[in-house]
């Protein structure tokens, strides 16, 4: 059996309208952000899903219930999370994306690692094919947490993930499609 994710990615932030990489502080939607997410719902009317699982910050949370409110359960959950920053956390993008390969093994000065994220991760795929084996479900997250997707689910390296990162490539979509093999 397998499970279906489908990924979704926070509407814009007033962080990300700034130039600042949130990682783990705590943004809040723009009005664009709110304006992208009750789109949403209208671009994926017809998907059902099991549940929506979405990160445990504000701006996740948010972009799920503008999307998903009254028809499904959204669940929070802290392995979701963004990559943590650690001293780079709300800083210019210019300064932290730069960054970003460097710290692909070794931890953000006070945060983690990409690898820290792709294990948090691993352990959130665990629990899915536990408990939502055969089922379709949904995610609401950022970008360090897609990019440990495709590590995990596409067999791409780190640079090949960061390289096709969709914010690069200029290729958003309504959801990525990801199927987990249990």
């Amino acid at each position: 059996m397998s499970v279906k994710i489908t990924y979704f990615v926070h509407g814009t932030t007033t962080d990300n309208e700034s130039g600042i990489s949130s990682g783990w502080h705590d943004a809040e939607l723009s009005q664009k952000g709110i304006d992208q997410s009750i789109a949403l719902k209208n671009q994926i009317k017809g998907k059902m899903f099991a549940v929506v699982f979405c990160s445990d910050l504000k701006r996740a949370i948010q972009s799920a219930e503008y999307t998903f409110r009254d028809i499904v359960t959204i669940i929070p959950d802290a392995r979701l999370r963004e990559c943590n920053y650690g001293d780079y956390n709300a800083r210019p993008s210019s300064v932290v994306e730069p960054l970003q390969e460097k710290y692909i093994e070794k931890p953000f000065p006070s945060g983690e690692s990409y690898e820290d994220v792709k294990h948090r991760l691993s352990d959130f795929l665990d629990m899915l094919k536990t408990k939502y084996d055969g089922k379709s479900v949904a995610l609401v997250s950022h970008k360090a947490p897609q990019l440990a997707l495709d590590v995990l689910l596409k067999h791409f390296t780190w640079k090949e993930a960061f390289a096709s990162d969709w914010r690069i490539t200029h290729s958003w979509r309504p959801g990525w499609e990801y199927t987990l093999i249990n």
